[in-house]
């Protein structure tokens, strides 16, 4: 989305939300007289120094300063840019984000859906395969990392994900722009199979490509990614980031080289 958007909107968004429900959501909060407090997200303590003023519509921190409004703890703890805050918000309050602030280019909503829909049988997949569940044992990822990078399987077949995703031919146009499948001489195919799927986020925590590891020493190639897409630009994108960002004000980030490492 481009463009600015009304500060109208904007406080009118602030006004409807719940700022309590909506950090209670993702921190434990304890009423405290008519505020409530709670040990601070965004850095160590022992005791609780974060309040939320309901009558404010405000948080701050007598720790570490951090404050704001419902779209700076979005911002702040999600790791959101403020125009996917204010989107995120709405979304929640059931409102629309006025046309004159930008439109999206035409369809992404769609590549977004679809991605998502294989990132969720990817997942599913994973269930199912003894063989890709005894690889994440022996490399001993907790499932607690499985879930936080909600790691899949593309299971070995010619065409599933495009028998599972692709209904009709606009879906298969879709799973193509996806980066997901590819054409040959006998039709449409998986591009990714027999492969432990790590999902590419985007800042908003949404799927835009997908990284495929084999589980076999001796197949090749090891690795193989998403095509560049109009969501995705290998470039502009960093693997992890957006969990990371979730972990607060972290004092130092380390960036590795592979998935696995991450």
């Amino acid at each position: 989305m481009s463009g600015r958007i009304p500060q109208g909107f904007i406080d009118d968004l602030l006004a409807r939300v719940d700022l309590v429900e909506l950090i209670g959501q993702r921190i434990p909060l304890k009423r405290a007289g008519k505020e409530y407090q709670a040990r601070c997200p965004f850095h160590d303590e022992r005791s609780p120094s974060f309040t939320v003023s309901p009558s404010k519509q405000f948080y701050h921190c007598f720790g570490c300063g951090a404050h704001g409004t419902a779209l700076g703890f979005l911002m702040q703890y999600d790791g959101l840019e403020f125009v996917d805050a204010v989107e995120t918000l709405a979304g929640q309050l059931g409102l629309t984000v006025p046309a004159a602030a930008g439109a999206r280019e035409e369809g992404l909503d769609q590549l977004y859906s679809i991605l998502a829909e294989a990132n969720s049988w990817f997942r599913q997949q994973l269930t199912a395969s003894t063989e890709a569940r005894a690889y994440l044992q022996r490399r001993e990822l907790a499932p607690e990392i499985v879930e936080a990078y909600g790691l899949g399987y593309a299971p070995d077949g010619w065409d599933g994900l495009t028998r599972r995703l692709g209904s009709s031919a606009q879906r298969l146009r879709l799973l193509a722009d996806a980066g997901l499948t590819s054409q040959g001489s006998r039709g449409v195919y998986d591009k990714f199979r027999a492969r432990l799927m790590f999902p590419i986020h985007d800042r908003r925590h949404r799927p835009i490509a997908f990284g495929g590891r084999v589980l076999q020493a001796d197949q090749q190639p090891k690795y193989l990614n998403s095509p560049e897409t109009r969501l995705f630009h290998k470039g502009e994108v960093l693997y992890g980031l957006p969990q990371a960002r979730r972990q607060g004000n972290l004092p130092r980030i380390i960036v590795v080289e592979g998935y696995m490492d991450v």
